[in-house]
């Protein structure tokens, strides 16, 4: 019983000296960007909300600068309810009359306070202890009428104007935390209701902050299998937001915004729950991330091989195959296969490629398949190019339904292991691959379950 306690001490402490040299470049490269963070009035009801606040309070000490924005619909309908308003709503955005306004700026206030509390908590025995995090707010956001749309009248809404970067880069120079809501001012004097998402979004193109993350009810997008997809371009939001602009409006506001701000500049866009204790944290400094990503970089596209790329393919592989690194693959057996081969390509040029070859299973056997032929081209190899082809094989694995996934490697084993795959043995392999397995390359065998 002891021994089995200690066992798993060492277990646990291994797992986190894996975790934490691994989050190490991520560490550093997050150091000094600015990081736009979105949450709504759901979440700062939700329990898991504290969380948050002590995740946040945690990227602050890591010279993360931080402009947090909240919302506070819940809240503004609860004091609503209380005082006996009714606002109405067009096209999912509320009518803000003047006797609805106190009530509406009540919340809002409400809400910095909380979190204005929550961050200044010293306590000993929690992850906040010893921290020193100065909260500023103010008349960052100018803003404007949103006006008479369809006939409609939306009073004292708004939209921004225009955000005051000059003031906000001063306070995150001086490593204060920059907390907004969803309220601007005009020029003549006047508060406007603002959408909380539009806020978000603009400050942090106005800002070219280095991330704008929004903090949801989901996990993120899900792909037509029910699977999160992990990475998505700007142009395929559409399809999602006509699928959630009824169904959960809060949704398809922050698919709005993700899609304006990745066009405009924000490279990365982040899509995570609010649930989730620590999914901040691992979408930040884990490799696979605990939600979607929106960006608009222009990597060359993966695709599906077709019968042209053979040429190509063989002026990729030869070189590598004569230093004995993949195994010969004559034309003949290229053609035959080339279904299974994903390739990236430039100007007719192939510039990697990587094959999945389904593993034959018997009952009793998890579906299974191979990941072989993973190769570079030698002018790209500093690029991020083998872990694209590799992350669309695994999604495209993951669309087959299948649970694991295999590589066997004589010289790059390390490289897969940073890709999240893990030692195995030929023993772990199912019994078709292992009937084949060829002693004499004496290759090491990774696995990874999906």
């Amino acid at each position: 019983m002891h021994m089995n306690s200690i066992e798993t001490d060492q277990s646990t402490t291994l797992q986190y000296v894996h975790w934490f040299r691994h989050s190490a470049p991520y560490i550093n490269a997050h150091r000094g960007k600015t990081f736009v963070i979105m949450f709504d009035g759901e979440a700062v009801q939700h329990a898991n909300f504290q969380h948050i606040i002590h995740d946040i309070a945690l990227l602050h000490s890591l010279d993360i600068r931080l402009i947090l924005v909240h919302g506070a619909r819940p809240q503004i309908d609860q004091n609503l309810k209380t005082s006996g308003i009714v606002t109405p709503f067009h096209n999912h955005r509320r009518v803000t009359t003047r006797e609805s306004l106190s009530a509406i700026m009540n919340a809002a206030g409400s809400i910095r306070l909380q979190i204005e509390a929550l961050l200044s908590m010293g306590l000993a025995n929690s992850p906040m202890y010893g921290a020193r995090i100065d909260v500023i707010s103010g008349n960052l956001v100018t803003a404007k009428p949103y006006g008479i749309r369809d006939g409609v009248d939306f009073q004292l809404s708004g939209e921004v104007r225009s955000i005051d970067t000059d003031a906000i880069q001063r306070h995150l120079e001086s490593q204060n935390i920059v907390l907004l809501g969803p309220a601007g001012y005009s020029t003549t004097g006047e508060v406007f209701n603002l959408l909380s998402e539009e806020v978000a979004t603009k400050t942090a193109i106005s800002l070219k902050a280095d991330k704008l993350i929004f903090l949801g009810k989901g996990h993120g997008l899900m792909n037509e299998h029910g699977s999160l997809q992990r990475e998505v371009a700007p142009h395929q939001l559409d399809e999602h937001i006509l699928q959630y602009q009824d169904a959960n409006p809060d949704i398809a506001l922050h698919l709005r915004g993700a899609k304006t701000a990745s066009l405009q500049g924000v490279n990365r866009v982040h899509l995570i729950s609010y649930e989730e204790d620590g999914a901040l944290l691992e979408e930040l400094f884990t490799r696979d991330g605990s939600g979607t990503m929106i960006t608009d970089a222009h990597y060359e596209e993966v695709r599906m091989a077709n019968i042209q790329d053979v040429g190509g393919l063989i002026n990729l592989l030869r070189p590598l195959e004569e230093e004995g690194i993949l195994v010969y693959r004559s034309r003949e057996r290229l053609e035959n296969e080339i279904d299974h081969f994903a390739v990236i390509e430039r100007d007719g040029t192939i510039l990697a490629c990587a094959a999945l070859y389904p593993i034959p299973v018997t009952d009793g056997e998890l579906r299974s398949a191979e990941i072989a032929c993973v190769a570079v081209h030698p002018s790209y190899r500093k690029s991020n190019r083998g872990s694209q082809i590799l992350h669309f094989l695994e999604e495209r694995a993951k669309g087959l339904n299948i649970q694991q996934l295999f590589i066997l490697t004589t010289r790059t084993a390390h490289w897969f292991l940073e890709q999240g795959f893990e030692q195995a043995s030929v023993d772990d392999l199912p019994n078709a691959r292992q009937a084949l397995y060829n002693y004499q390359r004496n290759s090491l065998v990774c696995k990874k379950p999906l």
